[in-house]
Formats: structure tokens, C-alpha cells, sequence
């Protein structure tokens, strides 16, 4: 399974996200793009297996990814401080991949019906919902 992890900004919830999905899931294959480099070397440092930077590189392994994690501006053009370019949101979008997105309410973006939870705790339901994905259960 080809597990895509997009973020922006300084990296912080990917790299979150990288670490526990490496820990859960040590035998997959975890690529990391961020928006930015600053975004990419903290995923990095999380253990990503491949690591990558900018909008065509989102746009790429979009199309190789069997399942995209990320927060959910990566889907919404513009988000994220404006790093989120159409190109991204569209790429994330229309990918083929499964998507689970945490809802993170920043940028203008809020997410309604959804419980308040930290991120710790959003990063942990993000493996759980990855755990049935490859289960077969869906998300």
C-alpha cells in the first residue's frame, strides 16, 4: 500500500501523522510532500520513506497514492495560508486514492458535525480509519 501524506506550512501535523503511520504500519510505504521544504524535512525526520516538495510533486503522487492523509485544506484550493494551490486541491481531489482528512478548522475552513479532538487524537482516528481501510472495511 502506497500511503501519501500531504502537508504545509511548518509540518508539524505531517510529520505527526508520518510517525505514527511508520509506527502502525512499519512494513508500508510512507511518501511525504509538503507544500514547502520546511513542511517536507519535518516529514522527514518523521521517518518518511520518500519525500518530496511542491505543487507538481502533490500533483504526481497523488496519482500513485492508494490512500492520501492529510489535514482537509489539502482538498480545498487556497487553504492552508494559500499553499494549497487549485492544482493540489484538484490533484487531491480527483485522485483515486482513498482520502482520509482530519478536520482541521483553519483558514476560513470549518468542518461542522465533527466531535473537537487534539490532534493527538486525530492523528491516532486517522490510523484507525487507515487500519480498516486495509481491512477492506472502507473508511
Amino acid at each position: 500500500m502506497n500511503i501519501l501524506v500531504i502537508d504545509a506550512q511548518g509540518g508539524g501535523i505531517g510529520r505527526q501523522l508520518v510517525s505514527a503511520l511508520k509506527k502502525a504500519f512499519p512494513e508500508e510505504i510512507v511518501t511525504a510532500v509538503g507544500t514547502n521544504s520546511l513542511a517536507a524535512s519535518a516529514m522527514l525526520k518523521a521517518g518518511a520513506n520518500h519525500v518530496a516538495t511542491g505543487e507538481n510533486a502533490v500533483v504526481v503522487n497523488c496519482r500513485k497514492a492508494d490512500v492520501i492523509v492529510a489535514p482537509i485544506g489539502v482538498v480545498i484550493a487556497d487553504a492552508m495560508l494559500g499553499e494549497i494551490t487549485p492544482a493540489m486541491a484538484l490533484a487531491a481531489g480527483q485522485s483515486p486514492a482513498k482520502r482520509i482528512l482530519l478536520p482541521i478548522a483553519h483558514c476560513d475552513n470549518m468542518v461542522v458535525g465533527t466531535k473537537e479532538l487534539g490532534m493527538s487524537q486525530l492523528v491516532q482516528e486517522a490510523v484507525e480509519r487507515l487500519k480498516a481501510v486495509r481491512e477492506g472495511c472502507g473508511a
